[in-house]
């Protein structure tokens, strides 16, 4: 008996699993908030997302950049090759937050609300948090840094429509909230920062976001190790970087001069080798061409500029690291750090976004906070990134580099746009050895891992309405290595389209394009097209993914 926010696709959907006893992955109590009891087994969870951070990016995944603290979690914890997200920001965050795809979360797309269930602008009422489901468990939950899962940004946006606070993270089952409500902005000065529901000013003279986000972090695991020392806590940590702009400090900057100068083409092959070597990809599996729009190596202008865009890039995952690192270090100094679960990931793949001078909206400042001109746009090369008068982005050439060896980046649905690290350490439960893992999964499922690792329980109904199921199932069969049962999963981003299913995937460009067949098995770089030769598995597949669609509210296009 569900009401008409489910379509009747759904309503059949949710008929046939609850009769083959597929239905929720945990089954919903009777009383909706009874918490469980306290119990030495359930682990304090640490969530920690990257923003706009490409597969290859950081050491333990074959990356140069510096990154020891990720790689020691990785050592002592296991790391999933197949790991997928939804192409974007909102999505991603929608989906990572729910255990729903995002349109069923209402966020479909970006913040903009067309007048569809699963295109609002936000999240809607038909979904739970992870903290919102956790702290009925008893859990404490903390977020440091980027919420965008809401078109009301508050006093910043000058629109009285969009003053809302019902949609931010302290309304949403945080007990304590500090970083910014909307999607972008200065590293030096960014816009919308808030602490729980009220607006704040950067609190240092050398204010820079990514120490901040660290560091209220670590404060908040602090203050609940002082106060409710015998609880877990939840506590999401929601880096900006290396998002553009491309803010750097110089002394992080310093690290990586000159180690970008031979190119991408070159950084390409070796990230390639290293991924090999290190068993993250096959290697029976070809390096995807270069993006038709970027120029070979020895053929693009302006190298010293060029090559700055990546040291600053690199500085910037070399930072959000150290930042990591002292969130462990203080969960190591409280005694906490066996009986966490950490589980680190990126919401997109490499952000290819070139900015230009013509760009406007409320993440860009005209000014710096001592009154400086703000030079914004990739057009002024004169003007070398990293410091807060430049307002610049790495690019197509970049982005493609940090996707290795995958096709395209954010917003494609091919594996460039859609493929995460992702790493779990939880001494007390994962056997670690930095062993890999290669089953599919997705956002989905870290809901679904919360709830089980947790005891929490999962509603079906939340003050009379009903909620939908979660879609994802729990990961912890992974991470001990058993593995998960075959199963499909799908993807939507502005039209791009994608299901996966065993070795098949299934992708296409656009509303309009093409559908793509690939054998993920032997062709994961999707540089082999099977579609004219397996019509039938075109068919099959594509049907499934416009029935997921109609049902998670993708359909009818809006």
């Amino acid at each position: 008996q569900r009401d008409m926010f489910v379509s009747k696709i759904d309503r059949r959907h949710f008929l046939k699993v609850l009769s083959a006893g597929l239905g929720a992955t945990v089954t919903a109590p009777l009383l909706w908030g009874a918490a469980k009891p306290k119990s030495a087994s359930r682990p304090d969870i640490v969530l920690i997302m990257a923003d706009d951070m490409g597969f290859s990016d950081i050491g333990c995944y074959g990356g140069e950049i510096q990154t020891p603290n990720l790689d020691a979690l990785a050592q002592g914890g296991v790391r999933l090759t197949q790991f997928y997200n939804t192409a974007r920001c909102c999505p991603t965050r929608a989906s990572l937050m729910t255990g729903l795809y995002p349109h069923q979360a209402g966020m479909g797309h970006m913040e903009g609300d067309q007048n569809h269930p699963g295109y609002t602008g936000g999240l809607n009422d038909r979904c739970r948090t992870i903290a919102e489901v956790l702290r009925t468990a008893g859990y404490g939950t903390y977020m440091s840094g980027k919420w965008h899962v809401t078109k009301h940004t508050g006093i910043w946006s000058g629109d009285p429509n969009r003053q809302s606070k019902h949609n931010w993270p302290c309304q949403r089952g945080f007990d304590h909230f500090y970083g910014t409500i909307t999607g972008a902005g200065s590293f030096y000065d960014p816009v919308t920062l808030t602490r729980d529901n009220e607006p704040i000013e950067p609190d240092a003279d050398k204010f820079y976001y990514t120490d901040a986000i660290a560091e209220n972090a670590v404060t908040y695991i602090q203050g609940h190790h002082r106060e409710r020392r015998d609880d877990p806590f939840f506590c999401y940590v929601a880096f900006t970087a290396p998002h553009w702009p491309l803010h750097a400090l110089e002394e992080d900057i310093d690290r990586y001069k000159g180690r970008y100068d031979g190119g991408w083409d070159a950084l390409r092959t070796t990230r390639l080798e290293r991924m090999r070597e290190m068993g993250v990809v096959d290697p029976g599996w070809e390096l995807s061409d270069r993006i038709a729009s970027v120029q070979p190596w020895t053929e693009a202008n302006d190298k010293a500029w060029q090559a700055r865009r990546m040291e600053v890039y690199a500085a910037q995952i070399d930072r959000m690291d150290q930042g990591i690192g002292r969130i462990v270090q203080a969960l190591k100094k409280m005694g906490r750090l066996d009986q966490a679960l950490i589980l680190f990931l990126a919401d997109n793949g490499g952000c290819a976004e070139e900015l230009s001078g013509g760009w406007r909206g409320l993440f860009i400042p005209p000014k710096t906070r001592d009154g400086r001109d703000v030079i914004l746009g990739n057009e002024h090369r004169d003007q070398m990134p990293g410091g807060e008068t430049t307002y610049q982005s790495y690019g197509r050439p970049w982005a493609n580099a940090s996707n290795t060896p995958f096709r395209f980046f954010k917003h494609f649905v091919h594996e460039g746009g859609i493929s995460s690290p992702l790493i779990a350490h939880w001494p007390d439960r994962i056997a670690g050895g930095g062993k890999w893992r290669k089953d599919p999964a997705h956002l989905i499922d870290i809901m679904a891992t919360c709830v089980e690792v947790s005891g929490a329980t999962y509603p079906d109904k939340v003050e009379g309405r009903w909620i939908h199921p979660m879609e994802g199932k729990s990961l912890m069969p992974v991470f001990d290595g058993r593995g998960l049962k075959e199963r499909t999963l799908f993807f939507e981003h502005e039209g791009n389209r994608a299901v996966r299913r065993g070795k098949w995937k299934l992708v296409a460009r656009g509303r309009l394009g093409p559908w793509e067949l690939y054998d993920m098995e032997a062709d994961r770089t999707e540089t082999r097209d099977l579609a004219e030769r397996y019509p039938d598995k075109v068919r099959e597949m594509s049907d499934q993914w416009y029935v997921w669609a109609e049902r998670a509210h993708v359909l009818p296009w809006p």
